[in-house]
């Protein structure tokens, strides 16, 4: 296993500020991955979200000005207990790894999960490690109750629409570029 958030004014977190990315920050959004993750595979991953128009929330934190982080929500096509449903799926997640533990991640996410809400997505998906995403509202074990060629242990689920109960069953898929990310 493995569109602008739009008018927020942003998160400041002492010197951190997040904010929607722009079509300016591409490279440095590259770069980022690129020295984040071994590959450039998730940096090519933004690349195509946006150009394929799959993007949903992407959003860039800044230290002094520089980029250091990164969080992609794309569009997702989900049903739930029959019916499509406005979805998006978190990836990729990056910190600069000379800024990491300084919670960076966990900010953009959280914003990120805001602005979600703030667009009524009604749910959403992530794999990754169970225990980190778990204290953004993720769950493996509600994610079982979705047919997907990601269904992992790894693979997670949130509803972010209090207002919908998490369906029964379902089939979740994200976005074309996925499929085509080697890794």
């Amino acid at each position: 296993c493995r569109h602008e958030a739009g008018r927020r004014a942003g998160h400041r977190a002492g010197m951190m500020h997040i904010r929607p990315a722009t079509p300016a920050d591409a490279q440095a959004i590259f770069a980022l991955h690129c020295v984040t993750f071994p590959d450039d595979s998730e940096a090519r991953l933004v690349e195509a979200l946006v150009a394929e128009g799959d993007a949903l929330v992407s959003l860039v934190a800044e230290l002094g000005g520089e980029i250091v982080g990164h969080v992609m929500f794309s569009r997702m096509a989900v049903t739930g207990d029959g019916r499509d449903m406005k979805a998006a799926g978190l990836a990729p997640v990056s910190t600069n790894p000379a800024h990491q533990e300084r919670g960076i991640a966990a900010a953009l996410i959280e914003q990120g999960l805001d602005d979600l809400r703030g667009h009524g997505m009604e749910i959403s998906f992530v794999l990754g490690n169970p225990e980190y995403y778990a204290r953004f509202g993720y769950s493996a074990e509600d994610a079982a109750r979705f047919v997907s060629a990601y269904a992992c242990p790894a693979f997670m689920v949130q509803m972010l629409d209090a207002a919908h109960p998490l369906p029964v069953s379902g089939t979740a898929d994200y976005a074309p570029a996925f499929a085509r990310l080697e890794v």
